[in-house]
C-alpha cells in the first residue's frame, strides 16, 4: 500500500488526469494494485513516469520492468507489487483497462493519500 501512495503522490504532483486505482490482488497473482492514469502529451506522459520512478527508487522501490516510455502512448511501470500504466488519451479508450480488470476492486484514490 506505501509504494501505491507514493506512486499517487508522484502523479498528482505532475498534474496526472483521471487516476485509478484498482485491487487486483483476489485477482491475480501478477500484483496487488494497477494505478491507472492519463497525461496530456508525449512530454508529460515522460515527465508523470520519471517522477514516478524517482519517487519509489528513493524509497527503496526501483522499477523492475519499463516498457513503453520512448513512444509514451501507453507506458507501464512495474514495481512489483504495483503497477502503474500511463496512457494518452487514444490509448487509454482503446485498451480500457478498467473494463478489462473489472473483476478487481475499484479504490477511492482519496484512500491513497
Amino acid at each position: 500500500m506505501e509504494m501505491a501512495k507514493l506512486a499517487v503522490a508522484a502523479l498528482e504532483e505532475k498534474k496526472a488526469e483521471d487516476i485509478r486505482i484498482i485491487d487486483i490482488s483476489q485477482v491475480t497473482v501478477i500484483a496487488d494494485y494497477f494505478i491507472i492514469a492519463g497525461g496530456n502529451s508525449r512530454n508529460q506522459i515522460q515527465a508523470l513516469c520519471d517522477n514516478v520512478q524517482e519517487r519509489l527508487g528513493r524509497t527503496g522501490y526501483p522499477a523492475k520492468q519499463v516498457e513503453g516510455y520512448d513512444t509514451a502512448n501507453w507506458v507501464l511501470l512495474d514495481f512489483g507489487d504495483v503497477i502503474v500504466h500511463i496512457f494518452d488519451k487514444e490509448n487509454r479508450l482503446l485498451y480500457d483497462l478498467e473494463r478489462i480488470w473489472g473483476d478487481g476492486k475499484q479504490v477511492d484514490v482519496e484512500n491513497f493519500r
